[in-house]
């Protein structure tokens, strides 16, 4: 555990799971990773379930529906936040018994929970008339004060269910879009603008301040805006190590110095044709920063490993193996083994 409060030398997933069985999917997480587990989504269940979806379960007096072209905020609560919550509620039924089982309540044994964060939020939700929630700077800080608060009193719900600490990921995968902006709107000429840095700044840090618990933030994208992430107030920044550029590489080298947790995606999410072991895995990692001049002892101190993204679309087997996979590459860290 490091002084920001996000352990290290472990592994974890990112989020998402293959199939909808919630109970088999807490018994594979809770037992393949046994340091830091997570609560899992399982969008193969359908509307309400995905990453967008599991908000509508969270955002405190801002209820979602849906449209022809994605979710929408509503002016009650309706079938899709019913879904959601429901969804919701069976993965923590699930996740505490799994854990019940594991004989892990009321230790210090700290357990992750994933929302989508507050800027790919507001680029993915549309408001009354169709249009981004990102085109109106008020929708957008609605949307992240909303969802803090849910997700503040989701981490309390799941402290009490299990009895022990809990940390949060935010996932930004639409960061860059919102920055860039790249994103379409209901016609060429009302497409989102590009958010100036600041104010998504603003909007990201007053988000994380207010859950209350160190945060993770997670952006496996191409070109992450490491320098923004670094800013934000978080714990801990998850980058996809298999799609970062030369570019790159002084913002993940400052991520290091500024004392940030590392989350590595270094396992892929799709079975690969030859299974990788633990030392083809664990290079990318030990060329990065060999490249950035800091001793391999960082790998231990200040680096998580994951798979590079969510496993919803892997197949099952594949799911589990990927999930040990990373365990053994963050064991091999943890313990300084040798990679020449």
């Amino acid at each position: 555990m490091t002084e920001n409060g996000f352990p290290v030398g472990v592994a974890t997933g990112i989020g998402s799971w293959p199939g909808d069985d919630a109970r088999e999917a807490a018994a594979v997480v809770v037992g393949e990773l046994p340091r830091l587990p997570h609560l899992v989504e399982l969008p193969g269940r359908g509307i309400g379930a995905d990453m967008i979806g599991r908000a509508a379960a969270l955002l405190v007096d801002l209820p979602l529906d849906t449209s022809t072209t994605g979710y929408r905020v509503a002016q009650r609560p309706g079938p899709v936040t019913r879904a959601a919550r429901d969804h919701l509620a069976r993965d923590l039924d699930a996740l505490e018994e799994a854990w019940e089982v594991a004989g892990r309540r009321g230790t210090d044994q700290p357990v992750k929970v994933q929302a989508v964060g507050p800027l790919t939020l507001a680029s993915q939700v549309e408001l009354f008339g169709g249009h981004r929630a990102l085109t109106d700077s008020g929708a957008v800080r609605d949307l992240a004060e909303s969802l803090a608060e849910g997700v503040r009193a989701h981490v309390a719900e799941v402290q009490r269910r299990l009895g022990s600490p809990v940390l949060v990921q935010f996932d930004e995968p639409g960061l860059r879009g919102v920055l860039d902006g790249s994103l379409t709107g209901v016609s060429i000429l009302q497409a989102p603008r590009a958010l100036p840095e600041p104010e998504a700044l603003a909007v990201l840090h007053d988000a994380i301040e207010a859950v209350g618990v160190p945060v993770l933030v997670h952006c496996c994208a191409a070109s992450p805006p490491l320098d923004l992430l670094r800013r934000s107030g978080a714990a801990a920044i998850g980058i996809d190590v298999s799609v970062l550029s030369a570019a790159d590489l002084d913002g993940v080298g400052e991520l290091f110095e500024d004392g940030l947790t590392v989350a590595l995606g270094l396992v892929p999410t799709a079975a690969p044709e030859r299974v990788p072991g633990w030392r083809d895995l664990a290079r990318p990692a030990v060329t990065l920063v060999d490249r950035l001049g800091f001793p391999r002892t960082t790998l231990a101190d200040r680096v998580v490993v994951t798979p590079t993204c969510g496993l919803a679309g892997a197949s099952a087997q594949w799911s589990r193996q990927a999930l040990r996979a990373a365990s053994e590459v963050a064991r091999a860290f943890a313990e300084g083994a040798e990679f020449d």
